[in-house]
């Protein structure tokens, strides 16, 4: 079983903190660099703990581009990505920015500090969508998550930033402790690409064989096929309030089987 452990900065040049720090493996001088910058942020310490591992060590997260721990800064537990040394990013500050221009309409885990090779970030301390899902099938709780979700992702549209991942929904979407969802990691965020976000987040929560669509379905009921996606390309084809808030009917409203 990968440990658990709190790990205070002096520590973690030592073995096996080092090559988490500087995932998948680290060298004198990197852990140096990454230390300094550590300092920079304040962090006092770090938790290994979660339910993923790298290397013999639990973390809050793992992906392509970095490994996301806890760390604690002047009394607060905040999520912390370390960028993999793997990575082919040349640093998380691209994903900050992105992360703060999402934040100006009030959507993901609120950006802190970033350095070169780390990103200090609201912890968002709850689980997965599908995880709330197993516990709460209320109708009315179930819409007001889901019109949250996508009143986020029509912000997200309004402001031509794509997350690029939602579609991949288990990861991205989650539900803190007060019950509030919210959207994570926009590492593959773009300005530059048509905003699908709504789109792409209707098709994980209403279209296919997700165990969130499936669990919706058993709350709400199903949706009537052909004017979900009738509603889903007209908005599609011009993504304005209006078309939105037609699709947004068509995916809470009561309605017969398919």
């Amino acid at each position: 079983m990968p440990k658990s452990a709190i790990v205070p900065i002096a520590e973690l040049a030592a073995e096996p903190y080092a090559s988490v720090v500087c995932y998948p493996r680290a060298t004198p001088a990197e852990i140096q660099v990454r230390l300094e910058e550590l300092q920079e942020l304040g962090v006092e310490a770090i938790e290994f703990i979660g339910t993923t591992s790298a290397h013999v060590m639990q973390v809050y997260g793992k992906g392509y581009v970095g490994i996301v721990v806890i760390a604690q800064v002047n009394g607060q537990r905040l999520a912390l990505k370390m960028q993999r040394v793997d990575s082919d990013r040349e640093s998380l500050e691209r994903e900050a920015e992105l992360l703060g221009k999402a934040n100006s309409v009030d959507v993901g885990p609120k950006f802190i500090a970033v350095t070169k090779h780390f990103l200090l970030m609201e912890l968002i301390d709850g689980g997965s969508l599908e995880m709330w899902l197993q516990n709460h099938q209320d109708p009315a709780e179930v819409r007001n998550k889901v019109t949250d979700i996508l009143e986020q992702c029509w912000r997200l549209d309004e402001i031509s930033l794509d997350h690029g991942e939602i579609s991949k929904a288990p990861k991205h979407l989650l539900v803190n402790k007060d019950g509030k969802p919210c959207i994570v990691d926009f590492e593959t965020a773009s300005t530059t690409r048509n905003a699908s976000n709504v789109t792409s987040v209707c098709q994980y929560l209403f279209q296919g064989q997700s165990e969130a669509c499936k669990a919706i379905a058993q709350a709400i009921g199903e949706r009537h096929r052909d004017e979900l996606v009738s509603a889903l390309r007209k908005y599609r084809k011009e993504p304005n309030r209006i078309n939105f808030e037609a699709l947004l009917h068509q995916c809470l409203v009561q309605h017969a089987l398919f």
